[in-house]
């Protein structure tokens, strides 16, 4: 009967240990999903809004070149504020109508917000351009191979061996993933979506919806890669065709700084000296017109005309050459700064 007792407590422990130990184990289980959860949960919000911003800046400043501004317009508009206040509590607020350093200083502030925009953008528009001049070549190369026999995986890996300048590795990482058999559509879709330029968006999405509609793929395939090649001749020639006028815009500019710069060194200036000696001999006309000619306040006005007129020449400029008002901001930061110099050192 003691014996009997014994072996009853000791499988009723036994019972509760394992129950014990079932509980432990969940429970950790548990806290690794959670865990597991919470770190897929966290890289979800780091792909979207202002976490993404927090967690990834240079990517997602240098992703299109208008999210530079997030960073350079406040940058210029602080720069701007905090030069206006140093100036006004320095030396008063006569000195916005004596001197031109508030204008130098709005200067700095333009170029801070616009040199990163153009430069990112004349370094987009240089990759778009190189992308859309190698996908005729890429799109009638794998038609040709799919002609000749090839499944379409087979004739993507093939032609990935190849060079075809800065598309080559985005045809390599569609290879890697169809060779992971992901669909042809999806992958097809994904390789449009990494190239984000509207030629190989529209040829991806000729080429999808041909795919799904069950038509010869390779046929679909050379007629992308003509339609992708005239797209590529009619861009080219009508950039070359509006470059004349282009330049007709950059040497206007630059006639309009040199008949700003003789009035203002020559006509304006001969007509102040006359003034002032006609004022010196007390005649009671002087100060008909000679003797009133402020030099500083033409000369001020003629620069902000010239600053004008070069900022906004380059932005037309670069709607009429390349059909994005953007693109001429590389025009304007250069003669913005030219007219700043010749009115600040030469004339």
């Amino acid at each position: 009967m003691q014996i009997r007792q014994i072996i009853d407590d000791f499988l009723n422990r036994s019972v509760f240990r394992r129950q014990d130990v079932t509980e432990v184990a969940l429970n950790q289980f548990e806290r690794e999903q959670r865990h597991i959860f919470d770190k897929i949960d966290y890289q979800r919000k780091t792909r979207i809004g202002v976490n993404r911003l927090k967690t990834h800046p240079v990517e997602v400043l240098t992703e299109k070149p208008v999210n530079s501004l997030i960073l350079t317009l406040p940058i210029a508009f602080v720069i701007l504020i905090v030069g206006f206040f140093f100036l006004v509590t320095q030396y008063g607020i006569g000195i916005l109508f004596t001197s031109t350093l508030l204008d130098d200083i709005f200067i700095i502030a333009v170029l801070v917000a616009t040199v990163p925009l153009a430069f990112l953008d004349l370094r987009w528009s240089r990759r778009q351009r190189n992308l859309e001049d190698s996908l005729p070549n890429f799109f009638r190369d794998v038609a040709g191979m799919n002609e000749s026999g090839m499944t379409l995986p087979n004739a993507i890996h093939v032609v990935a061996e190849g060079e075809y300048g800065d598309l080559t590795p985005y045809i390599r990482k569609l290879d890697a993933e169809m060779s992971w058999n992901v669909p042809f559509v999806e992958a097809i879709y994904r390789f449009g979506t990494r190239l984000a330029t509207p030629l190989a968006e529209r040829s991806v999405d000729l080429i999808a919806k041909a795919s799904k509609a069950g038509g010869d793929v390779s046929e679909v395939l050379r007629a992308a890669a003509v339609d992708s090649y005239e797209f590529v001749n009619l861009d080219t020639e009508r950039r070359n065709n509006m470059l004349i006028y282009v330049i007709i815009v950059i040497v206007s500019f630059f006639v309009f700084l040199f008949v700003i710069a003789v009035m203002t060194g020559t006509f304006l200036k001969t007509m102040a000296e006359a003034g002032a000696a006609v004022a010196a001999t007390g005649s009671a006309g002087a100060t008909a017109f000679g003797a009133t000619i402020d030099m500083f306040f033409y000369t001020r006005l003629f620069s902000h005309a010239a600053m004008i007129q070069g900022f906004f020449s380059g932005l037309v400029a670069g709607q009429m050459g390349e059909g994005s008002a953007i693109a001429g901001l590389k025009y304007s930061v250069v003669m913005l700064v030219l007219a700043w110099i010749a009115f600040r050192f030469f004339i």
